[in-house]
Parts: structure tokens; sequence; C-alpha cells
């Protein structure tokens, strides 16, 4: 055989082809002997047996002995190649169950058949068949048993998902608002005090699932992915890509929906959802809300990764597969949250549809734009986004809604004692949990200031404080203030006046503590806080004034004298008179203000103080001035029935709620 080189690409794809030959079955110990001897003489001489249109006069040509010898080597491959193929054909058991040693050697025999049937535009002598047509049925043959193994490697090697203590895993507050304006009084949510309140529910962090630590999720067993990469780099090779996404896509979309059922994220319709009890949509949305997440960042990342790996040899049929297999999944996660977000709203399922937001917004949609970059997946994106304005709309308008009833709320059953309402307490508690959503509420009321501004009472002071508040804080005092007013129309239900001040006491009081220790306060600003102080003080004023003025005023010794004779007797009976109407105006405060309440103690001490410090001292002088005209006649004690230690002790029973029928104050002895 001459030396010289080929002179065109074609030659030298045959020589390429053919060394591959004998590398593949060199390389597999189940390969016969004798057809190891044949491909191992198998040489360069096979550059001669094709002569393209291309190839130049010069080209060597080769001898009828030596195409004949070369033909004959491929033959002898493409047969032994038949033979493996055959094999399988006709076999009931599972090539991939198989050592690895049998699935390389099928896999060589596929390369052979694809190296036969593309490299060589015709491989035929006189009188014998044309080998690339052979190549080309049993490379058919091999290509739809690998489309049927395709399915059980694929399952057989997929990772179940371990969805233990998903339902614990996520915990947000869940609060039962009045289902109208009228049962605030009546509510369950009302009547357990402070143990009811939303702010138990955040005792501690919120506990996280494994899955969602997960850096690289598996879904795939790692020993199963290069079998299934080179199953898959000789269908696309084949031209057989087309099958291959198709039984490909199908099993990883029936995996995908399995484990959403897993994750507690079902295929809901809209009018499914519209119709579900809250309590049972609730539940729902936290298994989609930690769903999404375990979703998001664990399994379509993993499936981008296994697409990557398995169709390394074709960036396309990866692309495809990948939007193919996680489209349907990402849509039922969307139309889920679309269907919340239309629901009928109410207080309760603000803080649930804040969390969806929350996840759709700082999880779903970064990183759908990772998974999907470019045009591929723009529309998947845009409709993520969609119904994150959805969501975001159904917050704003639920947040609105709840200033309504908190303005409008018009229970008529006053609170006995003068106690906090339960408007008060679970307002305040709903606030609290607001502030948790400062970034995210931040974000969505930019646009409304002005309607804000428009239906708020301040003064001027206030209005100047206000002035650089955020939007948020706006809203937040818009709240609060709808709460204020509400309080002080409220007060009117008491007839007492004095009981009137105690109930704005103990709310406002209650409205301070609960926003000065929290994030509340900081957002509103201590000038917000110090107001609610003097507003305290001055209804503790106003109460001395209302209830106490009467009493006091018996104790001024105005129209007495201290002469004798006539003008002596007529000043001891008004002075009598005196002692007797203080005693019953005492008498009738301490029966009546016993049965109110102050819970809190430091402002009942407080009060109980300023009481103090305004009827003690006036009725130790007075009783320092005229006492001893009274002690000096007969029945004495009718008239002075107290001493100022007697009157000190009777304050201090005072706004603590005792039953009112056996309250009198105790008598001296």
């Amino acid at each position: 055989m001459s030396a010289a080189a080929p002179a065109d690409g074609g030659q030298e794809k045959v020589i390429a082809a053919a060394q591959h030959i004998v590398k593949s079955l060199a390389t597999s110990k189940n390969a016969a002997d004798d057809m190891i001897r044949i491909l191992s003489g198998f040489d360069h001489r096979l550059s001669s047996l094709i002569r393209t249109p291309s190839s130049s006069s010069s080209s060597v040509i080769p001898e009828e002995g030596e195409a004949e010898s070369s033909y004959k080597a491929i033959e002898d491959q493409l047969e032994a190649a038949e033979k493996v193929v055959m094999q399988w054909d006709s076999s009931d058991s599972l090539l991939f169950e198989s050592s690895g040693d049998v699935i390389s050697l099928y896999f060589a025999a596929v390369d052979d058949l694809i190296t036969i049937s593309d490299s060589f535009p015709s491989l035929s002598a006189e009188g014998k068949s044309d080998l690339r047509t052979r190549a080309s049925n049993t490379l058919q043959l091999a290509m739809s048993r690998l489309e049927e193994e395709l399915h059980p490697l694929l399952i057989r090697n997929t990772i179940p998902l371990d969805a233990s203590g998903l339902s614990c895993s996520i915990r947000r507050l869940s609060l039962s608002f009045p289902s109208s304006e009228a049962d605030f009084d009546t509510s369950s949510e009302f009547e357990g005090g402070e143990s009811a309140t939303p702010t138990s529910s955040f005792a501690g962090p919120t506990p996280r699932h494994p899955l969602l630590d997960e850096e690289r999720m598996e879904i795939v067993k790692s020993e199963a992915a290069e079998d299934l990469r080179g199953l898959a780099d000789r269908m696309i090779r084949a031209g057989y890509g087309k099958e291959l996404a198709q039984v490909y896509c199908s099993i990883r979309k029936d995996v995908l929906n399995e484990y959403l059922s897993i994750l507690g994220v079902e295929r809901l319709s809209i009018d499914e959802v519209q119709r579900m009890e809250w309590r049972h949509l609730d539940e729902k949305s936290k298994k989609w809300i930690q769903g999404v997440k375990i979703v998001i960042r664990g399994l379509l990342p993993s499936e981008r990764r296994l697409s990557e790996t398995i169709f390394s040899s074709s960036d396309e049929i990866q692309e495809e597969c990948f939007i193919e297999i996680t489209k349907g999944c990402i849509l039922q996660i969307l139309n889920f949250g679309d269907a919340v977000a239309i629901i009928q709203r109410s207080a309760e399922k603000l803080f649930r549809i804040l969390d969806m937001y929350e996840v759709v917004n700082s999880e779903v949609l970064p990183e759908l734009r990772v998974l999907f970059p470019g045009q591929s997946g723009e529309s998947i994106y845009n409709e993520a986004d969609c119904v994150l304005s959805r969501l975001g709309e159904a917050i704003k308008g639920i947040l609105n809604d709840f200033g309504k009833q908190v303005k409008t709320e018009a229970s008529r059953r006053p609170m006995q004692g003068g106690e906090i309402h339960p408007l008060t307490r679970y307002v305040m508690n709903y606030m609290r949990l607001l502030v948790v959503y400062t970034e995210t509420l931040e974000g969505l009321l930019g646009e409304e200031r002005e309607s804000l501004e428009r239906g708020v009472e301040m003064d001027d002071d206030e209005s100047q404080n206000l002035g650089s508040m955020t939007n948020y804080g706006w809203k937040l005092y818009a709240l609060i203030s709808y709460l204020e007013s509400n309080l002080k129309e409220k007060s009117k239900l008491y007839e007492d006046g004095g009981l009137q001040c105690v109930f704005l006491m103990n709310n406002i009081l209650y409205i301070y503590n609960k926003a000065k220790d929290s994030e509340l306060g900081r957002i509103l600003g201590d000038q917000w806080l110090r107001r609610r102080r003097g507003k305290i003080r001055q209804c503790s004023k106003t109460y001395l004034r209302v209830s106490w003025t009467k009493a006091l005023s018996f104790l001024r010794d105005d129209g007495l004298s201290s002469g004798s004779g006539s003008s002596g007797s007529s000043s001891r009976m008004a002075l009598k008179e005196k002692f007797k109407n203080f005693n019953l105006a005492f008498e009738e405060l301490y029966r009546v203000q016993t049965t109110w309440k102050v819970p809190d103690p430091q402002l009942r001490e407080e009060i109980k103080i300023s009481i103090s410090e305004h009827v003690i001292p006036a009725y130790r002088a007075f009783l320092g001035r005229y006492g001893g005209q009274i002690d000096s006649g007969r029945h004495a004690t009718r008239y002075i029935k107290y001493t100022t230690e007697d009157l000190e002790g009777c304050l201090s029973d005072l706004f603590e709620g005792l039953p009112g029928v056996a309250n009198l104050p105790k008598r001296r002895v």
C-alpha cells in the first residue's frame, strides 16, 4: 500500500471510524476472540476504500484486494455488533440491570453501528449487501431497545422525596377575625385574654425542613446518571433525540408531579379554592409555601443539573426537556397562588397571603430568572410576576378593609369595669404582626399616602412629626387612629364620667405598651409614644375632677364658723352635714370603683396615689380643724366614721375588679 496520506477529510473519517471500531472491541472483555483478531488487522488501508466526489485525481486508489479485505473487516465488525443487539432484542432481561462490562459492550456495539451508518456514504461490494443499510436497520432495533430501557432505568434510580416533618416546618399565625363587624365583642378570639392573642405563636424560630438546607438535592442516583448520559448520547447521535426527549419528559413530569403530591401541593381549580373553608385552605396554603421553597430551592435546580448531565451532548434538547418537564409544575404552583389572591377577603387571611407574596417575590421570581434565562423562560417569569401583583393587590385590599372595620366597628356592649376592649387587644396584636412584614409592606404601600392623610385626624404637632414618616408608617398610624377614635366613641357607652376615663386610660395604655415594646414604636416614633402618655395623664386628671370633685366639696369650710351660741350650733349642724355627706359620697365611690378594673398594676397604683394626694390631705386638714367639735358631742361616730388611715386603706381597694355586692369601706373601731 502506498504511504501517501489520504487527500481529503472523507478518507480521514474512514480511518478514524475504523480505529474506533478496533478500540471498542479491544476494550470489551466479552468480545469474541476471532472478532478481535479480525479488527486488529483493520488498519489505515480502509482509507482507500472510499473515493469521495471531492477527492483529487492524485488520490490513492486502493488495489482491489485491499478494498475487499477492508470491506470484509468492516462486515465482520458489523456482524459482531448485530450479534450483540439481536441477542438483547430477543431477551426479556433489562440491559441496565446487567454488569458494567455488558452495558459497555452494548454501547460499543451501538457506537459501531452509528459509525458505520454515518461515516460511509456507501459500503457495498459487487453482489454483497449494503453494509450501511444493514447497520441502520440494526441501529433502529438498538434505539427501540434503549428507548424501552429508559423508563425502568429512570424510575428505578429516582430517589424518593423525604417529606417527613413538613406538617410542622412552617407555623405562621392564622388569626380568626370576626365574620362581621358586630362580632368583635362576642367572638371567642377576644374572650381568652392575653393567652389567646396572636403573639403567643411567635415563641421561637420557625422550624426548617431538612430539604431546605440541602445545597444540591439528589433526585437520581449518581451511579445511574452515567448510564443515562451514555444512553442519551447514543440516541442523540443516532438521530433519535426527539423520541428520547418524549420518553424522558413524560417520566420526569410524572416524578415531579409525585413530588408535588408528597409535598402537599395539590392541583386545585379556582372554583375548588373559592369554595374551600378558610381553615382548610389555610392548611393547604402553609403546605404550598413550604412546598414552593423546596421545589424552587431544591427540585428545580436539581432537575436542571440532571438535564445538563444527561443531555450534555445537546444543549438544545437539554433546554427543551427542562422547560417541558418543569413548566407544568411551575404553573400548578402559580395557579394556586392566583386562586388564593382572588378569594373573599378578610383580615384573618392577610398574614398567610403575605407569606405567599414573600415566597413568590423573594424565592420564585429570582430563581426563575436563573433557571430560565433569556426568552425561553420569559412567559413563565411573566406569569409569576402577574401572580405576585395579584397577591399584592389582595394584601392592600385586606388592609384597607381592615381599617374600615376598625373604624366602623359598632358593638354596643360596654366592657365590665372599664377593662381593655377586645377590639383593642385584637387590633394591637394584629399590628404587632404587621411589623414582621415591614419590608414587604413598605414596597406595597407606596401610593397609599394621600388617601391615608385624608382619613386621619391629627393636630398640628403630630402632622409635623409624621411628615417624614414612610407610607407604611402612615398606614400603621392610620389604623391606630381609627382604633382610638372608635374607643373614644365606645367610652360614651358608660354613664359614669369617671368610668369613661378609666376605660380610655386602660385602652390607651395597652396601645402604648404594645407599641413601645415592639418595632411598632420605632416606626411610629418617640413623639407619638409621648403623646399617648400625655393622653393617659389627661384622662387621669379628668377622672379626678369628674369622680372626686363632689366628695371633696364637702371638705371645704365655706359656711362654717368657730363661734358659740346660736351661730355655733348652726355651724355644728352644717359641719355634721358635711361629714355625713362626705361619708355617703366616699362610700358610694368605694362601692362603685372597687368593681372597676385597671389591669396594669403600675397605672392602677399611679391613679390611687393621685387620688390619695388630693383626698387624704383635704380630709386630714378638715378633720383636724373641725373634728374636735363633733367628738365633743353625742353619736360622734355617726359623722366621723373614718380616720385618714381608714381612707388610705379603702383607696387601696379601688380598681381591683372586686364583686360589687358587699363592697363597703372599712370603718374605724
